[in-house]
């Protein structure tokens, strides 16, 4: 199957950016390339494109698609919390801007074998980068009942993960649990009779839950997120676009600290912490997708994008 995933809040990122035709920007989740399809359209052979992906696949189609473009461009097979390393890497000290496209792309949801979807049936896997040793099968036949249900509550704000993880704990008892179906049918059946059936599957915040622990997607967003505004240029901007509550909040709440200036107590005559603040807020509130995107990709419709600009200390 060919890597054909639907870049959300398409033009409003990159609009955001503010592109200039021979800067420097990066793409920390490349994907199919869409988001950076857009940006390279905007540089000059002067300009520079540096495209992460931990999805070799998608590395890969990111790279044929973005193959006509005049500019410079790099490309590495890594985690976008190693942006540090990254540009050590690439001979690059400062970008004019970066985009970050969380969660998870349409193929790795669409192509059953991945394992992320509680639709189709395929094995317990459910990694991004398939070289990594933790996977699905592992989070669900390996980790004790309590390690289960912490995750399903902290990481799938589910209020049935007690149920869920005893439920886990009883069926591997049994046999290993394979596939994404068997897991998808003892969730549902840990639900209350009167909870299994509504808008969202019952299934829905487990697997969110497992995807998140496989794939360490939150363990170092906030310390990546100060990376990113780290090595922009004063001016440079960092979108963020996420998809659900977790990821928002840690994005919104950091934003916030590095807008923040002065936390002297309010009673001080002045100031004495000498704290500047490192950026400025693009949009206070997050832009979400119009009705028109909606229309087109139902997945949008949880779309949050946010904007920092990094300022120069004075």
């Amino acid at each position: 199957m060919a890597f054909h995933h639907i870049s959300v809040l398409l033009k409003e990122s990159i609009d955001l950016l503010q592109i200039m035709p021979s800067g420097i920007y990066a793409d920390g989740t490349l994907g199919g390339g869409g988001h950076s399809a857009l940006i390279c359209d905007q540089l000059s052979k002067d300009g520079m494109l540096i495209g992460i992906d931990r999805d070799q696949e998608a590395l890969c189609a990111a790279q044929k698609r973005l193959q006509p473009f005049a500019c410079r461009k790099l490309f590495f097979h890594r985690n976008f919390f190693s942006i540090r390393q990254i540009l050590q890497e690439a001979g690059v000290e400062e970008l004019n801007g970066a985009i970050l496209d969380l969660g998870v792309s349409s193929p790795q949801l669409d192509e059953g074998e991945r394992g992320f979807s509680y639709h189709q049936e395929a094995p317990l896997d459910m990694r991004m980068d398939q070289g990594a040793e933790l996977n699905a099968y592992t989070v669900v036949n390996t980790y004790d009942e309590q390690r289960l249900a912490d995750l399903i509550y902290r990481y799938g704000e589910e209020r049935f993960s007690r149920k869920i993880a005893a439920a886990i704990s009883r069926e591997r008892e049994k046999k290993p649990i394979e596939t994404t179906t068997q897991l998808a049918e003892i969730i549902k059946q840990a639900f209350p009779p009167s909870a299994r059936y509504g808008d969202k599957h019952p299934a829905k915040r487990t697997f969110q839950a497992i995807r998140i622990e496989v794939n360490g997607e939150l363990d170092g967003l906030e310390k990546a997120i100060r990376d990113f505004v780290q090595v922009l240029r004063p001016g440079g901007r960092l979108a963020v676009i996420t998809f659900h509550s977790l990821e928002d909040r840690i994005v919104k709440n950091t934003f916030a600290d590095l807008a923040k200036g002065c936390v002297c107590p309010p009673d001080f005559p002045v100031c004495v912490c000498g704290r500047k603040p490192a950026g400025r807020l693009v949009n206070r509130k997050p832009i979400t997708a119009s009705a028109e995107e909606l229309n087109k990709n139902f997945r949008a419709h949880s779309a949050k994008l946010r904007v920092i600009e990094k300022i120069e200390k004075g």
